[in-house]
Protein backbone atom coordinates (compact mmCIF):
# COMPACT_ATOMS: atom_id res chain seq x y z
CA UNK A 1 0.00 0.00 0.00
CA UNK A 2 1.53 3.17 -0.97
CA UNK A 3 2.00 6.11 1.40
CA UNK A 4 -0.24 9.20 0.85
CA UNK A 5 0.32 12.74 2.83
CA UNK A 6 -2.22 14.97 4.00
CA UNK A 7 -1.44 19.01 3.48
CA UNK A 8 -4.02 21.31 4.22
CA UNK A 9 -3.85 24.70 2.77
CA UNK A 10 -1.73 23.15 -0.10
CA UNK A 11 -2.41 25.62 -2.47
CA UNK A 12 -0.78 28.88 -0.86
CA UNK A 13 2.23 29.63 -1.01
CA UNK A 14 4.38 27.20 1.20
CA UNK A 15 1.82 24.56 0.76
CA UNK A 16 2.16 24.41 -3.15
CA UNK A 17 5.90 24.38 -2.56
CA UNK A 18 5.37 21.33 -0.18
CA UNK A 19 3.06 19.29 -2.60
CA UNK A 20 5.54 19.64 -5.77
CA UNK A 21 8.21 18.65 -3.18
CA UNK A 22 6.42 15.58 -2.38
CA UNK A 23 5.33 14.57 -5.66
CA UNK A 24 8.93 15.34 -7.37
CA UNK A 25 10.82 13.34 -4.65
CA UNK A 26 9.15 10.71 -3.45
CA UNK A 27 6.42 7.75 -5.33
CA UNK A 28 3.41 8.49 -2.62
CA UNK A 29 0.48 10.27 -3.19
CA UNK A 30 -1.15 13.63 -1.60
CA UNK A 31 -4.62 14.97 -0.22
CA UNK A 32 -4.81 18.52 -0.59
CA UNK A 33 -7.08 20.64 1.30
CA UNK A 34 -7.92 25.03 0.42
CA UNK A 35 -10.81 26.98 0.07
CA UNK A 36 -8.87 28.91 -2.56
CA UNK A 37 -9.57 32.21 -0.19
CA UNK A 38 -6.09 33.12 -0.65
CA UNK A 39 -4.30 29.96 -2.63
CA UNK A 40 -4.46 29.28 -6.36
CA UNK A 41 -5.81 26.34 -8.10
CA UNK A 42 -3.46 24.08 -9.45
CA UNK A 43 -4.42 24.49 -12.66
CA UNK A 44 -2.46 27.38 -12.42
CA UNK A 45 0.67 26.28 -10.50
CA UNK A 46 0.87 22.28 -11.51
CA UNK A 47 2.77 21.94 -14.42
CA UNK A 48 1.60 19.78 -16.85
CA UNK A 49 -2.13 20.45 -15.24
CA UNK A 50 -4.67 17.65 -16.11
CA UNK A 51 -7.39 16.65 -13.70
CA UNK A 52 -10.63 14.39 -13.41
CA UNK A 53 -13.44 14.76 -11.36
CA UNK A 54 -13.97 11.66 -8.37
CA UNK A 55 -16.87 13.30 -6.54
CA UNK A 56 -16.40 15.94 -5.23
CA UNK A 57 -12.76 16.42 -5.73
CA UNK A 58 -10.23 16.65 -8.18
CA UNK A 59 -7.42 13.84 -9.44
CA UNK A 60 -4.62 15.71 -10.64
CA UNK A 61 -1.55 14.91 -12.70
CA UNK A 62 -1.33 12.04 -15.46
CA UNK A 63 0.41 9.15 -12.09
CA UNK A 64 -2.86 10.17 -10.69
CA UNK A 65 -1.17 10.65 -7.32
CA UNK A 66 -2.93 14.30 -6.09
CA UNK A 67 -6.40 14.69 -4.82
CA UNK A 68 -7.56 18.24 -4.43
CA UNK A 69 -10.39 18.70 -1.80
CA UNK A 70 -12.03 22.71 -2.29
CA UNK A 71 -13.11 23.89 0.90
CA UNK A 72 -12.54 24.94 4.45
CA UNK A 73 -10.19 22.41 6.15
CA UNK A 74 -12.95 22.68 9.64
CA UNK A 75 -15.21 21.24 7.79
CA UNK A 76 -13.51 18.03 6.35
CA UNK A 77 -12.03 17.46 9.83
CA UNK A 78 -15.75 17.72 10.76
CA UNK A 79 -16.72 14.80 8.36
CA UNK A 80 -13.31 12.72 9.78
CA UNK A 81 -14.83 13.62 13.17
CA UNK A 82 -18.20 12.46 12.28
CA UNK A 83 -16.52 9.64 10.08
CA UNK A 84 -13.05 8.39 10.72
CA UNK A 85 -12.56 6.58 6.81
CA UNK A 86 -15.00 9.84 5.46
CA UNK A 87 -12.07 10.02 2.95
CA UNK A 88 -11.49 5.96 1.95
CA UNK A 89 -15.33 5.40 2.12
CA UNK A 90 -16.18 8.62 -0.01
CA UNK A 91 -13.36 8.49 -2.40
CA UNK A 92 -12.38 4.83 -2.30
CA UNK A 93 -9.06 5.70 -1.33
CA UNK A 94 -6.65 2.83 0.05
CA UNK A 95 -4.84 3.52 3.00
CA UNK A 96 -5.22 3.23 7.01
CA UNK A 97 -4.03 6.61 7.98
CA UNK A 98 -2.32 9.53 6.63
CA UNK A 99 1.89 9.24 6.59
CA UNK A 100 3.03 12.50 6.98
CA UNK A 101 0.53 15.40 7.63
CA UNK A 102 1.46 19.40 7.33
CA UNK A 103 -1.02 21.63 8.39
CA UNK A 104 -0.61 24.88 6.14
CA UNK A 105 -3.81 26.13 6.25
CA UNK A 106 -4.45 29.44 8.09
CA UNK A 107 -6.08 32.62 7.67
CA UNK A 108 -2.98 34.93 6.73
CA UNK A 109 -2.08 37.59 4.65
CA UNK A 110 0.59 40.56 4.80
CA UNK A 111 1.25 43.60 7.28
CA UNK A 112 -1.99 45.27 6.13
CA UNK A 113 -4.39 42.08 6.93
CA UNK A 114 -2.43 41.37 10.43
CA UNK A 115 -3.30 45.10 11.72
CA UNK A 116 -6.61 45.68 9.57
CA UNK A 117 -8.42 42.43 10.38
CA UNK A 118 -6.67 41.09 13.55
CA UNK A 119 -10.43 39.30 14.39
CA UNK A 120 -11.00 37.09 11.37
CA UNK A 121 -7.37 36.16 11.68
CA UNK A 122 -7.96 35.18 14.77
CA UNK A 123 -10.44 32.34 13.31
CA UNK A 124 -6.53 30.34 13.20
CA UNK A 125 -7.21 29.37 16.88
CA UNK A 126 -10.37 27.48 15.60
CA UNK A 127 -9.02 25.99 12.63
CA UNK A 128 -5.64 24.64 15.06
CA UNK A 129 -7.67 23.15 17.72
CA UNK A 130 -10.10 21.58 15.60
CA UNK A 131 -7.09 20.17 13.87
CA UNK A 132 -5.13 18.91 17.00
CA UNK A 133 -8.36 17.16 18.13
CA UNK A 134 -8.14 15.13 14.69
CA UNK A 135 -4.61 14.29 14.57
CA UNK A 136 -5.28 12.78 18.88
CA UNK A 137 -7.70 10.71 16.90
CA UNK A 138 -6.83 9.32 13.35
CA UNK A 139 -3.22 9.34 14.90
CA UNK A 140 -0.58 10.30 11.79
CA UNK A 141 2.80 9.07 11.66
CA UNK A 142 4.02 12.41 11.60
CA UNK A 143 2.89 15.90 11.91
CA UNK A 144 4.25 19.51 10.99
CA UNK A 145 2.40 22.45 12.58
CA UNK A 146 4.33 25.97 11.35
CA UNK A 147 4.01 28.17 13.86
CA UNK A 148 5.88 31.58 12.97
CA UNK A 149 8.55 34.14 14.62
CA UNK A 150 5.35 36.28 15.32
CA UNK A 151 4.57 34.18 17.99
CA UNK A 152 8.29 35.83 19.61
CA UNK A 153 7.65 38.69 22.48
CA UNK A 154 7.46 41.78 20.28
CA UNK A 155 9.20 43.66 23.61
CA UNK A 156 12.16 41.33 21.90
CA UNK A 157 11.70 43.49 18.86
CA UNK A 158 11.89 47.47 18.96
CA UNK A 159 14.15 50.15 17.87
CA UNK A 160 15.62 50.06 21.48
CA UNK A 161 15.73 46.37 22.28
CA UNK A 162 16.47 44.05 18.88
CA UNK A 163 17.63 41.13 19.15
CA UNK A 164 18.24 37.53 17.83
CA UNK A 165 15.36 35.48 18.96
CA UNK A 166 16.59 32.44 20.23
CA UNK A 167 14.26 29.24 20.65
CA UNK A 168 14.30 29.98 24.97
CA UNK A 169 13.09 33.21 24.33
CA UNK A 170 9.41 31.47 24.52
CA UNK A 171 8.99 29.08 27.45
CA UNK A 172 5.58 27.70 28.18
CA UNK A 173 6.99 27.20 32.08
CA UNK A 174 7.67 30.64 32.52
CA UNK A 175 5.76 34.11 32.07
CA UNK A 176 4.98 34.49 28.00
CA UNK A 177 5.68 37.95 26.63
CA UNK A 178 3.15 39.32 24.20
CA UNK A 179 2.73 37.82 20.72
CA UNK A 180 3.03 39.68 17.69
CA UNK A 181 -1.05 40.62 17.29
CA UNK A 182 -3.94 37.52 17.19
CA UNK A 183 -1.68 35.54 13.95
CA UNK A 184 1.32 36.03 17.25
CA UNK A 185 -1.38 34.42 19.42
CA UNK A 186 -2.56 32.08 17.44
CA UNK A 187 0.64 30.27 16.39
CA UNK A 188 1.66 30.50 20.01
CA UNK A 189 -1.23 28.60 20.64
CA UNK A 190 -1.03 26.15 18.16
CA UNK A 191 2.66 25.23 19.50
CA UNK A 192 1.34 24.60 23.33
CA UNK A 193 -1.28 22.76 21.40
CA UNK A 194 1.22 20.56 19.59
CA UNK A 195 3.16 19.45 22.84
CA UNK A 196 0.22 18.52 24.07
CA UNK A 197 -0.59 16.42 21.66
CA UNK A 198 2.65 14.74 21.80
CA UNK A 199 2.59 14.79 25.37
CA UNK A 200 -0.44 13.27 25.97
CA UNK A 201 -1.63 11.45 23.09
CA UNK A 202 1.93 10.24 21.63
CA UNK A 203 1.55 12.10 18.10
CA UNK A 204 4.74 12.21 16.67
CA UNK A 205 4.54 16.98 15.99
CA UNK A 206 7.11 19.18 15.74
CA UNK A 207 6.70 22.64 14.71
CA UNK A 208 8.62 25.66 12.79
CA UNK A 209 9.26 28.78 13.93
CA UNK A 210 10.14 30.59 9.66
CA UNK A 211 10.83 33.83 9.66
CA UNK A 212 10.57 35.68 6.34
CA UNK A 213 9.97 32.73 4.04
CA UNK A 214 10.26 34.14 -0.07
CA UNK A 215 10.57 32.51 -3.46
CA UNK A 216 9.98 32.74 -7.01
CA UNK A 217 6.19 32.27 -6.96
CA UNK A 218 5.02 34.12 -4.15
CA UNK A 219 2.15 36.35 -4.01
CA UNK A 220 2.35 40.01 -5.12
CA UNK A 221 0.49 40.82 -1.26
CA UNK A 222 3.62 40.20 0.17
CA UNK A 223 6.79 42.18 0.15
CA UNK A 224 9.50 40.71 -1.67
CA UNK A 225 7.96 39.96 -4.52
CA UNK A 226 5.95 43.67 -4.49
CA UNK A 227 9.11 44.94 -4.44
CA UNK A 228 11.13 42.84 -7.28
CA UNK A 229 7.97 43.56 -9.40
CA UNK A 230 8.55 47.65 -8.61
CA UNK A 231 12.26 47.17 -9.08
CA UNK A 232 11.52 45.24 -12.46
CA UNK A 233 9.50 48.68 -13.58
CA UNK A 234 12.30 50.67 -12.62
CA UNK A 235 9.69 52.50 -10.38
CA UNK A 236 11.31 55.83 -8.56
CA UNK A 237 10.96 57.44 -6.43
CA UNK A 238 10.26 54.10 -4.59
CA UNK A 239 7.79 53.82 -2.12
CA UNK A 240 8.52 51.84 1.05
CA UNK A 241 6.26 51.31 4.56
CA UNK A 242 7.55 53.22 6.82
CA UNK A 243 11.30 54.36 7.11
CA UNK A 244 12.35 51.70 5.51
CA UNK A 245 14.67 51.09 8.32
CA UNK A 246 12.46 48.14 9.78
CA UNK A 247 14.36 44.79 9.23
CA UNK A 248 13.46 41.06 8.50
CA UNK A 249 15.32 37.81 8.20
CA UNK A 250 14.54 36.42 4.83
CA UNK A 251 14.71 32.58 4.12
CA UNK A 252 14.25 31.00 0.59
CA UNK A 253 11.41 28.67 0.54
CA UNK A 254 13.61 25.87 -0.48
CA UNK A 255 15.97 26.27 2.36
CA UNK A 256 12.52 25.85 4.75
CA UNK A 257 11.04 23.06 3.03
CA UNK A 258 14.51 21.15 3.48
CA UNK A 259 14.68 21.80 6.73
CA UNK A 260 11.09 21.01 7.69
CA UNK A 261 11.96 16.93 6.52
CA UNK A 262 15.41 17.49 8.93
CA UNK A 263 13.22 18.23 11.57
CA UNK A 264 10.47 15.57 10.83
CA UNK A 265 12.95 13.17 10.83
CA UNK A 266 14.83 13.76 14.11
CA UNK A 267 11.53 16.11 16.32
CA UNK A 268 8.95 14.20 17.78
CA UNK A 269 8.22 16.40 21.05
CA UNK A 270 6.10 19.31 19.67
CA UNK A 271 9.14 21.27 20.25
CA UNK A 272 9.78 24.65 17.85
CA UNK A 273 12.84 25.48 15.94
CA UNK A 274 13.73 28.55 13.81
CA UNK A 275 14.11 28.58 10.34
CA UNK A 276 15.75 31.38 9.13
CA UNK A 277 18.94 32.85 7.97
CA UNK A 278 19.98 34.42 10.91
CA UNK A 279 20.82 37.91 9.23
CA UNK A 280 18.75 41.00 9.73
CA UNK A 281 17.92 42.83 6.30
CA UNK A 282 15.75 46.41 6.41
CA UNK A 283 13.80 47.21 3.49
CA UNK A 284 15.78 49.72 2.62
CA UNK A 285 18.60 47.43 2.10
CA UNK A 286 16.41 45.08 0.19
CA UNK A 287 15.60 48.10 -2.12
CA UNK A 288 18.86 48.95 -2.47
CA UNK A 289 19.83 44.60 -3.51
CA UNK A 290 16.87 45.20 -6.09
CA UNK A 291 17.67 48.48 -7.55
CA UNK A 292 21.35 46.90 -8.29
CA UNK A 293 20.34 43.67 -10.05
CA UNK A 294 17.90 46.37 -12.05
CA UNK A 295 20.26 48.42 -12.93
CA UNK A 296 19.37 51.86 -11.34
CA UNK A 297 19.69 53.59 -7.65
CA UNK A 298 16.56 55.10 -7.08
CA UNK A 299 14.99 57.78 -4.55
CA UNK A 300 13.26 55.93 -1.97
CA UNK A 301 10.38 57.85 -0.50
CA UNK A 302 8.97 56.68 3.31
CA UNK A 303 5.49 55.90 3.24
CA UNK A 304 4.78 56.90 7.29
CA UNK A 305 1.14 56.38 7.64
CA UNK A 306 1.38 53.08 6.35
CA UNK A 307 1.44 49.58 9.00
CA UNK A 308 4.93 47.99 9.82
CA UNK A 309 4.95 45.68 12.07
CA UNK A 310 7.95 45.79 14.84
CA UNK A 311 10.84 47.22 13.64
CA UNK A 312 13.23 43.86 13.94
CA UNK A 313 12.89 40.36 13.76
CA UNK A 314 15.45 37.77 12.73
CA UNK A 315 16.42 35.09 13.98
CA UNK A 316 19.28 33.39 16.40
CA UNK A 317 20.47 30.12 14.13
CA UNK A 318 22.89 28.61 16.90
CA UNK A 319 21.13 26.24 18.17
CA UNK A 320 20.11 25.01 15.02
CA UNK A 321 23.30 24.92 13.86
CA UNK A 322 24.83 23.30 16.71
CA UNK A 323 22.14 20.67 16.93
CA UNK A 324 21.38 19.71 13.30
CA UNK A 325 24.42 21.11 11.15
CA UNK A 326 22.09 23.39 9.22
CA UNK A 327 22.48 26.47 7.42
CA UNK A 328 20.41 27.67 4.76
CA UNK A 329 22.36 27.32 0.58
CA UNK A 330 20.78 30.18 -0.84
CA UNK A 331 22.24 33.34 -0.09
CA UNK A 332 19.71 36.21 0.11
CA UNK A 333 21.34 37.93 -3.11
CA UNK A 334 20.98 34.63 -4.93
CA UNK A 335 17.38 34.42 -3.66
CA UNK A 336 16.62 37.38 -4.49
CA UNK A 337 17.62 37.75 -7.89
CA UNK A 338 15.70 34.27 -9.07
CA UNK A 339 12.48 36.46 -7.80
CA UNK A 340 13.74 39.61 -9.55
CA UNK A 341 13.86 37.13 -13.06
CA UNK A 342 10.31 35.66 -12.34
CA UNK A 343 8.92 38.88 -11.87
CA UNK A 344 10.60 40.36 -14.91
CA UNK A 345 9.35 36.74 -16.87
CA UNK A 346 5.88 37.83 -15.64
CA UNK A 347 5.82 41.74 -16.78
CA UNK A 348 6.80 40.13 -20.62
CA UNK A 349 4.23 37.42 -20.61
CA UNK A 350 1.27 40.10 -19.45
CA UNK A 351 3.05 42.80 -22.03
CA UNK A 352 2.28 40.11 -25.00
Amino acid sequence: MSKIHLVSGGCGFVGRNMVRRLLNTTQDKVFMIDDLSIGRHPSEWFEGYEAEKLDDIEVIGAEKRLYFWKGDFRNLLFYMRENPRYIQDRYHIDFDRFSDVFHFAAIVGGRMKIEGDPMIVALDLSIDAEFFFWVTQHKPERVLYPSSSAAYPVSLQSTDYAIALSEGDIDFNKNLGTPDMTYGWSKLTGEFLAQIAAKHYGVRVVCIRPFSGYGEDQELSYPVPAIAARAAGKEDPFEVWGSGKQGRDFVHIDDVIDFIFILMDQITDGSAYNIGSGKLTSFLELIEIFGEIAGYKPTVKPLLDKPVGVHSRYANMEYVTNKFGWTPKISVREGMERVYNKQVERIHREQK
